[in-house]
């Protein structure tokens, strides 16, 4: 079974994906550790990285296809990232993860120590750069959720909301496709 989850920096991503991978045994990769690891293959911190990134589109094409290339290897994964759900073409269930801005700031200040202010604009310019960044790059605009089959408000259910639903999901698709 693939499974990718996107969304909005903030809207939960992870926490759904970590979900998922621990109650179906499945490996579990995020954009952002595809980032850490090709730091680490360049011999650069996150911040240098970052900054290469920003100035240089081979970056993201790098991790994207780094994504893309993991993803589609494995039978048994969830795939998490902005991008996952386009890029993982043979992806069984790709789910979309949506919540406020300001709901997504809150929960952005509180991981990561901002104030609420700061994270409010922090968030509205890295969306804005990304989504910048993918119409550019590949000709994706982000807020098109039709390749998705599952759009679901991380602002209205917590997690295990979300997992009930997608566990739910995951099951139709077992009996229409046969064992995933």
């Amino acid at each position: 079974m693939r499974i990718t989850v996107s969304g909005p920096p903030g809207s939960g991503t992870t926490s759904l994906a970590r979900y998922l991978a621990g109650k179906y045994g499945l490996e579990f990769i995020s954009a952002g550790e595809v980032f850490r690891r090709l730091a680490r293959e360049h011999d650069m911190d996150l911040a240098e990285f970052g900054r290469l990134a920003e100035s240089d589109p081979s970056v993201d094409r790098m991790i994207d296809a780094r994504q893309k290339e993991i993803g589609e290897a494995s039978e048994k994964i969830v795939v998490e990232g902005r991008l996952s759900g386009r890029m993982i073409e043979n992806a069984d269930l790709r789910i979309w993860l949506a919540a406020s801005l300001e709901c997504r700031a809150k929960r952005i200040a509180g991981r990561d120590g901002m104030d609420e202010e700061g994270a409010l604009a922090y968030t509205r310019n890295r969306q804005h750069s990304e989504a910048t960044r993918y119409q550019t790059y590949y000709d994706i605009d982000i807020s098109d959720l039709s390749s998705y089959d599952l759009v679901l408000s991380s602002e209205t259910f917590g997690v295990d909301a979300l997992g009930a639903i997608v566990d739910t999901a995951i099951a139709c698709l077992r009996r229409q496709k046969g064992r995933l």
